[in-house]
């Protein structure tokens, strides 16, 4: 298997207008989960069996960042994911080079994931599967 982008996860300011969007841009992609998190903010994951985007809303719990873009506070990209094979190989190989991680990584039913950060700052969730069913590899735990 090779590596490919399973997903990005991007802040939106007006989430219907961006569902809106990607109705008529990605004729394919569909809802797949619309929920509230229990911070008060609406999350969308929106795609196909492959790929989707993780929109959210900007976090009205989070103080506001001084900084011009701040991730999960602003609007734009906060992370990508990546689908890898053997994540715990990947994990060690980061660690050894420094690359910090954002928590441990979270083992579900149907998957492994891992949040680190490149040398520029920029966070990369990287996710192991060990289903192919695409309704145990979404299942949303």
């Amino acid at each position: 298997m090779m590596t490919t982008i399973e997903h990005v996860n991007m802040t939106v300011v007006d989430m219907d207008a961006a569902l809106a969007f990607l109705a008529v841009a990605v004729p394919d992609f569909k809802i797949r989960q619309d929920a509230q998190s229990p911070k008060g903010y609406r999350w969308v994951h929106v795609g196909n069996e492959h790929c989707y985007f993780a929109l959210q809303e900007p976090n009205p719990s989070s103080e506001p960042s001084i900084q011009p873009r701040s991730t999960y506070k602003s609007q734009g990209v906060n992370h990508i994911g990546l689908i890898i094979d053997d994540i715990d190989t990947i994990r060690e190989r980061l660690l050894e080079k420094g690359y910090q991680p954002n928590g441990s990584m979270a083992h579900e039913t149907h998957r492994k994931r891992m949040y680190f950060y490149d040398k520029a700052g920029f966070e990369w969730e990287l996710v192991a599967y060990s289903s192919d069913k695409p309704e145990e590899r979404y299942l949303y735990e």
